[in-house]
């Protein structure tokens, strides 16, 4: 059947699939006990040991050659990975959930951005109106935060969809390439960063659930679908399916943990998620 599908469906399916695994990350980091560079080791160190004993029965014998086959796309993909998955955890608990999850929102309009910058990708008018707007909506957030002191934990959030944007892109670019070994490499590279900074490895108690859970089904998983899935659609496409994670994150938070967000980041946030809907249903209209 998926042999049968477009690319649009392929696409589609994988980015579908990967974001509804992830929105509970936000609810499990929240409950779990573990210091922020223990956390940053196993949701490194975990999904590595996973999806590499995957490649390696996928692949093989040749799984060096698919590891040295990423070239230099694969190089500046690891590095972003890495560097977005460091700033997720530290926005995450410097700020709100929604929030957080609000400033990912923008990754589909700045994918939008770089498509246009180096894939010549040139986003219609449409796009440029929805940037602007999901721009102004997110100054408005931000300002909020400033007054609430968040805006340490909002930047490196927005610092995040940045990264995103830049994974989605260079896995556009280098849609020939399987960059799944890059991934592999990005969380081995979390992993050795986050080491030198943990003050303990052990898990107690519901973390013994909590993190092992998180990092396989939350993180392995949901990550390898994402770098796969720009191979047949594009990483603003990718990256709108994550405006389901910015909704229903901060539920789950909400529904367990009565973690509410404030009025500004509801309402800058609302503007947000509509304005890029509304522009992924008039671009699919179009199509």
């Amino acid at each position: 059947m998926f042999k049968n599908s477009t690319n649009q469906q392929k696409g589609s399916l994988l980015a579908f699939v990967a974001v509804m695994l992830l929105t509970p990350d936000s609810l499990l980091i929240r409950l779990s006990n573990i210091e922020t560079w223990g956390m940053l080791f196993y949701r490194g160190a975990i999904p590595f040991v996973v999806v590499l004993i995957g490649l390696l029965l996928f692949y093989k014998s040749n799984f060096l050659k698919a590891l040295i086959g990423i070239g230099y796309p694969g190089i500046f993909y690891f590095i972003s990975f890495s560097a977005c998955n460091i700033t997720f955890l530290i926005s995450i608990q410097n700020t709100n959930v929604a929030n957080t999850l609000v400033m990912i929102a923008l990754a589909p309009m700045l994918s939008a951005i770089l498509g246009a910058i180096f894939l010549k990708e040139a986003p219609d008018k449409k796009t440029w109106i929805a940037i602007l707007v999901t721009f102004f909506a997110c100054i408005y957030i931000f300002y909020d935060s400033l007054k609430l002191g968040n805006l340490y934990g909002d930047l490196f959030g927005f610092i995040t969809a940045l990264g995103l944007a830049c994974n989605a892109t260079l896995a556009r670019y280098a849609k020939n390439r399987d960059l799944v070994p890059s991934a592999v490499i990005g969380k081995l590279c979390v992993a050795i960063f986050a080491f030198f900074f943990v003050e303990s490895f052990e898990l107690i108690g519901r973390d013994l659930f909590y993190v092992p859970l998180m990092c396989v089904m939350c993180v392995a998983i949901p990550f390898v679908l994402v770098t796969i899935a720009p191979r047949f659609i594009t990483g603003a496409e990718v990256n709108l399916f994550f405006l389901l994670e910015t909704i229903l994150g901060p539920i789950w938070v909400w529904l367990v943990i009565n973690e509410q967000p404030s009025l500004e980041t509801i309402i800058g946030g609302s503007i947000i998620i509509l304005t890029i809907a509304t522009h992924s249903f008039l671009a699919l209209k179009k199509t």
